[in-house]
């Protein structure tokens, strides 16, 4: 018989005829953040052997599959390739990295006959931005996205 973790299941461990519940949740704040941790921590016990899912041991991560690695491999080759990918001067073209939790830099080339209002079009974030610097067809804009 395979052990239960859900409520109301077959304990099952050991032969343990009792049944699973669930200890009531504790200093919930989903209403700050959901889910919290304290909604999804193991709760899960049974009363007639003493069980308690908190204190099982975690399982032990699987390993990747070659497909999985090669994967993962191809997507790190083709970031960086985008990375250092040369930008293109006719037209509006940047790289981008991380700034703040709310913001990201925006780093790029624009043409020189375009003026600034056409260029921050482009990059603006979902919330705006602000220009750090501009001028001679280069730029650097810090666009706020949260």
């Amino acid at each position: 018989m395979e052990p239960g973790y859900c409520e109301g299941e077959a304990c099952g461990r050991e032969g343990c005829a009792g049944v699973i519940g669930e200890h009531k949740v504790m200093n919930c704040s989903c209403h700050i953040n959901p889910p919290c941790g304290a909604c999804t921590a193991p709760r899960g016990y049974c009363e007639a052997c003493g069980w308690e899912e908190s204190e099982e041991p975690a399982p032990e991560p699987q390993p990747l599959s070659q497909k999985e690695k090669d994967f993962w491999k191809a997507q790190a080759e083709e970031w960086e390739r985008l990375r250092n990918a040369p930008l293109d001067n006719t037209k509006v073209s940047w790289r981008y990295a991380p700034h703040t939790n709310a913001s990201m830099i925006k780093e790029g080339v624009y043409p020189v006959s375009m003026s600034r209002e056409e260029v921050e079009r482009e990059v603006t974030g979902t919330f705006g931005g602000r220009f750090e610097r501009f001028g001679n067809g280069h730029f650097k804009y810090i666009a706020y996205t949260d």
